[in-house]
């Protein structure tokens, strides 16, 4: 016979609920005493999509960023904003198309910025993701190159410090404290210097072996990240390496045989190491380790003869995939869905003002009410509970200055993805190139003929694009750049 509890039904019932209501008060607690996760961004200069050798590289190795990408995940649609440095780091500061704010090439010395009809600088009243995490307590530091303003001539940029950062460390393009490269070639003993006259951008100035350069970014954002913590503060940190950007100089035992190709290998491997020591720093400590995102890609595709783009067609500077398509990895192992460690993505498109967006959101931090980005919300995507897409077409236009792309041009002005279909043409919409990007991901086949509905559907849309952002003198620049061109052929 079973015993008769002393205790009725009744009284057992109350205990189970006021036990429910004590754990729902503690891990209430729990959760909202919960730090705001840390966010570091990793984004590496003229790196192409296939250069990692977790995204296939057999030429190199990148153990340092393979480990990460196998505690984390790996996403292989990913797209940076633009194919060349400037406007690609606007779009992930900003959330925004560059286009919006005049940087549209790379931001050079006032008479060429003014040709090319590009801004100066970064304008200030432009929303950036460093000033909003600030302002709702992040301590915010900027590690490596920065190039929104303060190079060559233009000496009276803004500082870094005006677009929401506490702290800030660069190279010769920006303005402030920065480190600035010797070199070292194999047989010489004295080094040389380089991009000396940036010493009247701002400092103090460290200067500093180039093959060593990423060494010194790390050095800095280390310490950032450790006052950040015992201050109990979260942290947002840029480390930006520029070393994997022409000229490469690797130290002098890992010159292997000089050539271009040779010499970019050697300053990419050198570059992962000198960033494991920030992985490391951050993977062995527990509460860096709970509560940080890492995120680390390319500002646009590789430079000609240097790196990798994988399987897709065209280089830096160019609208073809090899010239926008990123390679992403994502860590947040405290944060990230479990079963998704260690996989890759092959399914979610989406871009690098896209993460402006999301990160804001996991960090759960809102837009100000004046604020209107043009990145969505993808946080799910990033987190590994979810591969679906941005909903709104992704659209680009070529830099004004790159109508021949070093060479390898007559190059399309516009070009979109949406969903499958990647759509590249002129200004006015002729000389249409369409490709199913399911299908054909090298853009070997032009379906334009066959798809003409596709073709004026994503026509209207690209140009509509086009016209609704603010002006620069790609149209004068492609006609005088492809004359002269013409030119040269018909005198051979």
């Amino acid at each position: 016979m079973v015993p008769r509890s002393r205790f009725g039904l009744g009284h057992v019932f109350r205990l189970l609920v006021v036990f429910g209501l004590v754990v729902h008060v503690i891990h209430g607690s729990a959760a909202a005493d919960q730090q705001p996760p840390n966010i570091v961004m990793v984004f590496i200069d003229d790196m192409g999509w296939g250069d990692f050798s977790c995204f296939g590289n057999r030429d190199a190795q990148t153990p340092n960023v393979d480990r990460l990408a196998a505690e984390g995940i790996r996403f292989s649609q990913f797209y940076v904003n633009a194919p060349i440095c400037s406007p690609s780091r606007c779009a992930l500061m900003t959330g925004q198309y560059p286009h919006r704010w005049k940087i549209t090439s790379y931001l050079n010395n006032r008479k060429d910025n003014e040709r090319r009809g590009v801004a100066d600088w970064l304008d200030t009243k432009a929303p950036t993701m460093a000033r909003i995490l600030q302002s709702h307590g992040y301590a915010t530091g900027h590690f490596g190159k920065w190039h929104l303003g303060g190079q060559r001539d233009v000496d009276d940029a803004p500082s870094i410090a005006s677009y929401g950062f506490d702290q800030s460390l660069t190279n010769f393009e920006g303005m402030g404290p920065k480190l600035l490269p010797m070199t070292l070639k194999p047989g010489e003993s004295k080094p040389g210097k380089i991009w000396a006259d940036a010493e009247r951008l701002g400092g103090p100035v460290i200067w500093k072996q180039r093959a060593e350069i990423t060494s010194g970014f790390v050095d800095a954002a280390i310490p950032f990240m450790e006052q950040s913590v015992r201050s109990s503060k979260p942290f947002f940190i840029n480390v930006w390496p520029d070393d994997v950007h022409s000229p490469y100089w690797p130290s002098t035992e890992n010159w292997k045989d000089g050539s271009r190709r040779q010499l970019y290998l050697s300053v990419l491997e050198e570059m992962d190491r000198q960033i494991g020591r920030l992985f490391d720093h951050i993977r062995n400590s527990e509460s860096m380790k709970a509560n940080t995102i890492v995120l680390v890609c390319s500002d646009n595709g590789p430079d000609v003869d240097a790196g990798s783009a994988g399987l897709f067609r065209g280089t830096k500077a160019t609208l073809y995939e090899g010239g926008t398509r990123s390679p992403l990895v994502v860590w947040c192992p405290g944060l990230m869905n479990a079963t998704r460690v260690g996989q890759l993505n092959e399914s979610s498109v989406f871009s690098a003002m896209d993460l402006v967006t999301s990160l804001l959101s996991v960090a759960k931090v809102p837009l100000p009410s004046d604020v209107r980005l043009d990145g969505e919300n993808l946080s799910a995507v990033l987190l590994g509970q979810s591969e679906e897409s941005r909903k709104s077409p992704l659209f680009w236009r070529r830099p004004p200055d790159r109508k021949m792309a070093y060479g390898a041009g007559p190059m399309p002005d516009l070009s979109v993805r949406d969903g499958q279909w990647k759509l590249l043409c002129e200004y006015d919409g002729s000389k249409a190139e369409l490709y199913d990007l399911m299908k054909d991901v090298g853009e070997k086949r032009n379906l334009a003929a066959d798809q003409p509905e596709i073709v004026e559907r994503l026509t209207k849309a690209v140009i509509a694009w086009h016209q609704s952002m603010p002006p620069d003198n790609g149209p004068v620049l492609g006609t005088e750049t492809e004359s002269r061109s013409s030119d040269r052929k018909k005198k051979k």
